[in-house]
């Protein structure tokens, strides 16, 4: 795989995506209507069913995910 010369950088935090890059894959889930929040002040997400269905399609097993 050919690498750029103008790096991004990709980090992990306690086993999940952060960093800019986690904040950016967020909100286009949020846009896209695959997460959302019960109230906007809450401090959690939650998965919607058209997110179920669209992470399955990228082959994601959300079974892996602890239910609230």
């Amino acid at each position: 795989m050919k690498q750029s010369a103008n790096k991004k950088p990709a980090k992990s935090c306690y086993n999940h995506i952060g960093g800019k890059l986690g904040e950016l894959l967020m909100e286009q889930f949020v846009v896209k209507g695959w997460i959302a929040k019960e109230v906007p002040a809450d401090k959690h997400f939650y998965i919607t069913e058209k997110g179920e269905r669209e992470f399955a399609r990228l082959g994601i097993d959300l079974s892996q995910i602890a239910s609230a």
